[in-house]
């Protein structure tokens, strides 16, 4: 979608302050929210409870997933629509995006909501935030900092343009939001809220899947059907290399509704008697996902948000991944970091090994993870290191979506002073 404003007009600049107090009479504070993925629903649903216990009345409006709406907020229509990705996939829902995008912008601002949050899905949130911008004075806030840190630091810049405030989940995030000239604070990463296994909770998941007290290798080769097609032959055939060290080693799969079937074919021929977790035919698949994120004794995953759920479940865990040719020489080059892998940027160790791009291979793969299994003082490196990016995500602290209501309420505090 082109960044552009041409076709839109919303009429007057619109006077925009915090109107939590006024003349000694609280008022309901006026929020509109955007989130366009289940991730993002997630946080969304977070954060209006935060603003719930902190100012008890709040008016929602905009785009909203299940979990924002059973807190009470209408959706102008499905967030679904726009969780598109990719170009071959955005270019036939291209008009039908541009439509949502000048209804969404006009709907926020002929309400004239205290703050604008938008919610990660970049595309379409800040082009959002761009045209509600242009046509008033309006506060934006974006939840989730973009990876500047990692490549393309430019988009940091171009998005002060539109962006007041951010909300950041890693810690180190900040100072490259404020030096592009936004106010940001690191609100904690909701990781450190999920619920994790407790023993018990092990025992019965071993029992159910009759794994015994056998060593278990949890393998995730992504949510996303690509990822899948790609990683599966190459994480089957290491799984095959550390057989004759670990004859009695199982495999245990979790995975999606959209990606189970690939998965299911993809495995067919794995060694470890592979179990999958399937959410089309377990109605207690989260439970059971949780139980052998805890149960497991090495986890061989692809790059992405998973390696702090592995963290959080303190399982020691093996990275990997690749993508096509041309892909990976374009990435290489505009990277600006050593290591994708969340856990040792945290933790500012490398600590979790990871086999990227040519180095995505069964037998480098495979030598990694026998190592983890056989080798104490390099499982304990590791859950030492995922214990401190768990205190430095936030664990043990106010929890993130009450730590986002504060900075959000705080920067309007702060703006209603100055304007």
């Amino acid at each position: 979608m082109p960044a552009t404003t041409k076709d839109y007009s919303f009429g007057s600049e619109s006077n925009v302050a915090c109107r939590i107090y006024s003349a000694g009479i609280q008022l309901a504070l006026k929020v509109f929210i955007l989130a366009g993925e289940a991730s993002g629903d997630r946080l969304g649903a977070a954060l209006i409870e935060g603003l719930q216990s902190l100012v008890g009345d709040v008016e929602l409006r905009g785009v909203a997933g299940p979990l924002m709406q059973e807190l009470g907020m209408p959706t102008l229509f499905p967030m679904e629509e726009l969780s598109v990705m990719g170009i071959a996939e955005v270019l036939p829902k291209y008009p039908e995006l541009r439509r949502r995008l000048k209804q969404t912008a006009e709907e926020c601002v002929s309400w004239c909501p205290d703050v604008l949050v938008t919610i990660d899905s970049p595309d379409f949130s800040l082009r959002l935030a761009s045209l509600v911008k242009a046509a008033s004075s309006i506060p934006t806030v974006h939840y989730v900092a973009p990876s500047v840190w990692a490549w393309r630091p430019g988009r940091a810049q171009k998005m002060a343009r539109h962006i007041d405030h951010v909300l950041a989940l890693l810690p180190f995030e900040p100072k490259f939001m404020t030096d592009a000239g936004m106010s940001c604070d690191f609100v904690g990463h909701p990781i450190v809220s999920e619920p994790t296994a407790s023993q018990q909770d092990v025992a019965d998941f071993r029992k159910l899947y009759e794994l015994g007290d056998a060593p278990i290798a949890l393998v995730l080769p992504g949510s996303r059907l690509a990822e899948v097609q790609r990683l599966a032959p190459v994480f089957g055939e290491a799984l095959r290399a550390i057989i004759p060290s670990t004859p009695d080693l199982r495999v245990v799969i979790p995975t999606t509704s959209h990606v189970a079937s690939t998965v299911l074919e993809a495995i067919k021929n794995w060694p470890g008697a592979p179990v999958v977790l399937d959410p089309r035919s377990d109605p207690n698949n989260q439970m059971h996902k949780r139980g052998a994120f805890k149960a497991a004794d090495v986890a061989l995953a692809a790059s992405g948000t998973v390696s702090l759920e592995l963290a959080a479940a303190q399982t020691p865990m093996v990275i990997a991944y690749d993508m096509n040719w041309l892909s990976w020489q374009l990435m290489s080059r505009l990277a600006n970091i050593d290591t994708v892998t969340l856990v040792n940027l945290v933790s500012e160790q490398k600590v979790v090994p990871e086999f990227l791009g040519p180095k995505c291979q069964p037998a480098l793969i495979a030598n990694a993870m026998s190592k983890l299994l056989a080798d104490e003082n390099a499982r304990d490196a590791q859950l030492k290191a995922m214990q401190q990016v768990m205190i430095k995500l936030g664990q043990g602290e106010e929890p993130p979506g009450t730590r986002a209501a504060r900075s959000v309420l705080n920067f309007l505090s702060r703006r209603a002073k100055t304007h």
